[in-house]
């Protein structure tokens, strides 16, 4: 059985919403898109990287698919991110996409997605990441399907934006695992589920 691992930029105050790019998610007026980029460094690089050669199986909701798709599927094999995402099998939950998929290795997941991600859980050998995926990782959140968290918290609070963590979370317990300081005040934190 594997863990399901979701990977966060967030802001001190729980924003997660566009941490990439300006025009990445400008729902409800959300102003601030781009906000992680100014404290990317060689540190955050070297500890994303290491969690990315693990491989492993992908999920995301249909916006970050289409995100990503748009920008590492069109990439070349000379980082260390590409080769991976384009190797790894990628289940997309939407119930507006058809299949086939445009990027190579992807799979639909479009109904009764809390018990299609239990039975992803239990088929897959290797741990299944996250990445981005707001309102999917909301659900994730409502059914207790996350068993860790990789949040990379950075120095600044948006005041605006969609959040990790909204009101509508259950009382869970995570236990520190591993802590990793930037030079640029990021810390990127490892939280397993307590159970």
């Amino acid at each position: 059985m594997s863990k399901l691992v979701v990977i966060e930029n967030v802001s001190l105050d729980g924003v997660m919403q566009a941490p990439g790019a300006p025009e990445e998610d400008t729902r409800g007026g959300f102003a601030h898109g781009g906000w992680a980029a100014p404290y990317s460094d060689d540190v955050a690089l070297a500890e994303m990287s290491e969690g990315m050669s693990v491989g492993g199986p992908l999920l995301f909701g249909r916006r970050t698919y289409e995100s990503f798709h748009g920008y590492w599927g069109q990439q070349a094999d000379d980082n260390p991110y590409t080769p991976v995402l384009n190797a790894a099998t990628k289940y997309v939950v939407s119930t507006t996409l058809s299949e086939p998929l445009p990027w190579q290795n992807s799979r639909l997941v479009s109904e009764d997605v809390p018990a299609a991600v239990a039975a992803l859980k239990e088929r897959e050998e290797r741990d299944v990441g996250v990445l981005g995926s707001g309102e999917l990782v909301q659900t994730l959140i409502r059914y207790d399907l996350i068993d860790q968290y990789v949040l990379s918290i950075h120095p600044l609070v948006l005041g605006q934006g969609a959040r990790l963590f909204r009101e509508s979370a259950p009382l869970t317990k995570f236990r520190l695992a591993k802590s990793v300081p930037t030079t640029t005040g990021v810390i990127i934190a490892t939280y397993d589920r307590a159970r």
